[in-house]
């Protein structure tokens, strides 16, 4: 675990973190991007460890991926690149610095290793892992292989280089869909996320997909009367879900696709008002860009994305410290399937 004490006094000594005005509005531009959703003197508060994060990423020739999850001060004020899983995979490999900081958890980070081998890779917060990875392992994969001999194994990128590795091809929830359809068999194993999994059977009825029972801490939590009751006292608002979410939530929304689906329907729809099924950041993150929309209702935090932070960025920078390695035995491996998986998202999108 990072020691906090340790770490402040180390960055206090190399750089003025203070809070301050003046310096929040000589960075303007930047709170420009977020000022709907972060008002100035929070700002004030994340100018100073912007300014030198920015700074440090020059100076160490280094690019910060984001997830769409990241909150606003990381989205908005230090990430080279934003995304889905499968964005950031696929920018993953085009990076061109020598050292990629990966904002989101650990698979992630190990995805971006895997796909970049002889780069540095480092995460914030080593212990930002995530429930639904957690939940599979190379063992569970080979379980549902004895299962159903010759099916192959398509496994959501939400897993670790292990189960990667142990499998033919990956998905994210933006191609799982387009994937499992182009698979020629008939039987096509799911892992490790059982509601994109039924969600991706209901949109292939041709298949039998068949499923490992994982799933996110975030999505699970959402119910079809939830969505319900909302709906009576909102009607004018758009419901738009996340496809992690469970069969019958899906289906009371108007709307069901990937963080980056989400945002493009947004832009594209520009509902007056939407409730977006997901995790909290989302609409954050979109809130600036759409000074139209009215953001409303509940969303679920994720307790892992949280765990990077301004503070942390700056700290595995400023050390080098939390780097993430990938046996490479196994990293040949899962690279595999995560190139698969990219080559064939190529090929659908023509």
């Amino acid at each position: 675990m990072l020691d906090f004490a340790a770490m402040r006094a180390t960055l206090a000594e190399a750089y003025d973190l203070a809070p301050s005005l003046t310096l929040a509005e000589e960075m303007r531009d930047i709170h420009a991007r977020m000022d709907r959703v972060v008002p100035l003197p929070d700002f004030a508060r994340y100018a100073p460890y912007i300014r030198a994060i920015n700074r440090l990423k020059r100076e160490k020739n280094a690019v910060i991926l984001a997830h769409n999850y990241m909150t606003p001060e990381i989205y908005h004020g230090v990430a080279d690149v934003v995304g889905d899983s499968l964005q950031l995979a696929i920018e993953a490999t085009k990076v061109e610095a020598e050292t990629i900081v990966q904002c989101g958890v650990h698979f992630m980070a190990e995805t971006s290793k895997i796909l970049n081998p002889a780069k540095r890779v480092l995460i914030p917060d080593v212990e930002a892992g995530c429930s639904l990875a957690e939940s599979i392992t190379a063992a569970g994969i080979a379980e549902m292989r004895a299962k159903y001999p010759g099916a192959p194994v398509v496994s959501y990128v939400n897993t670790t280089a292990e189960v990667k590795a142990a499998s033919d091809i990956c998905c994210t929830s933006s191609n799982a869909a387009q994937i499992v359809a182009a698979l020629p068999e008939d039987t096509i194993i799911m892992t490790p996320d059982q509601y994109l999994a039924q969600n991706v059977a209901n949109q292939v009825p041709q298949k039998k997909v068949v499923w490992w029972a994982g799933s996110c801490i975030v999505h699970e939590q959402y119910t079809a009367r939830d969505l319900r009751e909302f709906r009576a006292l909102h009607p004018d608002t758009r419901i738009i879900a996340h496809p992690e979410c469970p069969p019958d939530v899906v289906a009371e929304a108007d709307f069901s696709g990937s963080t980056s689906g989400i945002i493009d329907y947004v832009t594209r729809e520009h509902p007056e008002h939407a409730m977006l099924v997901t995790e909290c950041s989302m609409a954050s993150n979109i809130a600036d860009a759409l000074p139209g929309v009215d953001f409303v209702g509940p969303c679920n935090m994720c307790p892992y994305m949280k765990k990077i932070t301004l503070e942390k960025i700056l700290w595995s920078l400023h050390t080098g410290s939390e780097e993430v390695f990938v046996d490479p035995a196994i990293a040949a491996k899962a690279r595999v399937a995560v190139e698969r998986m990219i080559d064939l998202s190529r090929k659908i999108s023509k």
